[in-house]
């Protein structure tokens, strides 16, 4: 039976409205409008809809899949966002869970290990020190935050969305936390964007966007995320007298922040005047670091789909193989996988799996 969500979850990817798959397909618009509401297309209708939107026809033909909801989801700038933007980020979403699934099959992931920090809504410094301490890092600066996401259990994928507007979200998904994130921006926001959505996930715990005002949330999980990335026990201790734009420049480093976000957390901690903040700001924006990081950080990626990706490679999977066993366009999940490279090697005839990895 075809699948309207399936149906839904392709045109939002391809940023369709429904009049311009309509026009796309060579379709009116009240037969795509009645095929998203559940009425059955026939053959000729299936192939003019396949061929609009670059999916395999097997896709449309899958059981219902995962359907996020706006209500459910983190996004940093839903304000700004346009609904083709939302749309095609929730369709990534639902994307990402079938390929998680599908990784799930066949290998033992860490368990989730998140705590509900929710009663620290309002004090969001003290839920990124107690964090910390429940995952035994103490005030030391995080070497890389994607491998510590995933070894507590955290699915991290990529987006490529073309737009600022879409830079991370977050969500929970039976039990499971996810976290997506745009590579089209700095390492060093990166970093920050991970840490706000792990803000959100534990700050706003399994009710993101009902749990407060949209405004509140965000605050809360910047301020989340500036103390749990640059703990105040260790900002003090290396920088207790910052004068100038040079200081935080070098020290950015230590905690893999963008030079902005380091001085804006310094100027709260009261280490730095307004008046030399805003000075400081001034300086750094003349050096390019408003928009950018000329002396960067290099990107992290994920470590846990690395692994996966070699292990399937030995057994002679390629992520090919597995856009074609959830029925998706390569790019889907080429996408999702951060862009990650296989083996330079062939690789050996695929095999099943005999055991769980």
């Amino acid at each position: 039976m075809f699948c309207a969500d399936r149906l839904k979850i392709a045109r939002y990817r391809r940023k369709f409205t429904g009049k311009e798959l309509a026009d796309a397909a060579g379709l009116t618009d009240v037969t795509v409008s009645k095929v998203e509401n559940g009425h059955q297309p026939d053959d000729q209708t299936v192939e003019k809809l396949v061929n609009a939107l670059g999916f395999p026809r097997a896709f449309f033909f899958m059981d219902k899949p995962e359907v996020l909801e706006t209500r459910a989801v983190a996004f940093r700038s839903l304000k700004k966002m346009k609904a083709a933007e939302r749309n095609a980020a929730l369709a990534a979403g639902s994307i990402g869970i079938s390929l998680y699934q599908w990784i799930d099959d066949r290998f033992t992931l860490p368990t989730p290990d998140l705590i509900d920090l929710s009663k620290e809504q309002h004090r969001p410094e003290i839920a990124a020190r107690l964090l910390r301490q429940h995952w035994g890092i103490g005030d030391r600066p995080i070497g890389s935050i994607l491998r510590l996401f995933e070894s507590k259990g955290i699915r991290v994928l990529s987006l490529s969305e073309n737009t600022q507007n879409v830079d991370a979200y977050s969500f929970w998904k039976s039990d499971r936390p996810y976290v997506f994130l745009n590579q089209k921006k700095t390492a060093e926001r990166s970093n920050f964007d991970a840490a706000h959505e792990l803000g959100h996930l534990v700050l706003h715990f399994h009710a993101q966007a009902e749990s407060a005002p949209e405004d509140d949330a965000e605050r809360q999980a910047d301020q989340f995320a500036s103390a749990f990335l640059m703990p105040e026990a260790d900002v003090k201790n290396t920088l207790s007298h910052v004068y100038s734009s040079s200081q935080i420049i070098k020290a950015k480093i230590r905690w893999r922040v963008s030079a902005m976000a380091l001085a804006t957390r310094l100027n709260r901690m009261g280490l730095l005047s307004d008046w030399n903040y805003r000075s400081i700001l001034i300086d750094l924006g003349r050096q390019g670091y408003r928009t950018g990081e000329p002396l960067g950080v290099e990107r992290e990626t994920s470590t846990l789909l690395a692994k996966v990706l070699t292990a399937l490679w030995s057994k002679g999977i390629t992520k090919k193989d597995i856009a074609d066993d959830l029925n998706l366009p390569w790019e889907e999940v080429e996408t999702l996988f951060f862009g990650l490279a296989a083996p330079v090697t062939s690789p050996p005839t695929r095999r099943p799996f005999s055991v769980v990895g």
